[in-house]
């Protein structure tokens, strides 16, 4: 699990070989990969949100291990629509497409003034199953191509070697290492392919 947010922090190349998400379509910002289905998080959602966000072990590397307060879940609820309606991006709902269960979340949000950063948490029960690489290579596909970013970052706990390995495999590289409340956090980057 990428990191969701750090008190630190402003609050507010080559390509991978073939995997199982497939091809990603986005059709009123949902995408869908092989097996699973990203739809946009709405007010709606709040409980869930909560609920997922506060378990100990998704929110492992979230919010510094805090859990996030309602206030701070409507917050980004409300950034993730205002985002989308505006330039096309925010935070995914996770859901297998023959299964209603929450497998997790996914998005894009500014990385202070860098960019924007990929994240994602999974439910526990959805650990192992490469739902994460599959979720991630949605949203950075999306980003690279349907937004048509020059690059995604993300930062990634350096004790959190599962989001190393996903990272790793959606072809970003390591381009920095900067202190955070858990201790040092890579920073890496995909740039997006050129014509």
């Amino acid at each position: 699990m990428l990191p969701l947010g750090r008190s630190e922090r402003h609050q507010h190349p080559a390509r991978p070989g073939p995997d199982p998400a497939g091809s990603v379509a986005a059709v009123e910002h949902i995408l869908t990969t092989q097996r699973l289905v990203l739809r946009p998080v709405t007010a709606e959602d709040h409980a869930v949100l909560l609920a997922h966000w506060a378990e100990p072990d998704v929110r492992r590397f979230l919010f510094d291990g805090a859990v996030p307060s309602a206030a701070e879940i409507s917050e980004a609820v409300e950034a993730s629509v205002r985002d989308l309606a505006a330039v096309g991006y925010g935070l995914w709902l996770i859901r297998e497409k023959d299964r209603p269960d929450l497998v997790g979340t996914a998005g894009l949000r500014p990385l202070e003034d860098l960019g924007l950063e990929i994240f994602y948490s999974l439910a526990t029960a959805s650990w192992g199953k490469g739902y994460a690489t599959e979720a991630a290579r949605a949203v950075l596909e999306h980003a690279l191509g349907s937004l048509g970013l020059p690059e995604v970052l993300a930062e990634v706990d350096d004790g959190n070697t599962a989001s190393i390995a996903v990272v790793e495999r959606l072809g970003m590289t390591r381009f920095d290492v900067v202190p955070g409340l858990l201790g040092p956090m890579t920073r890496y980057r995909r740039v997006a392919e050129t014509a």
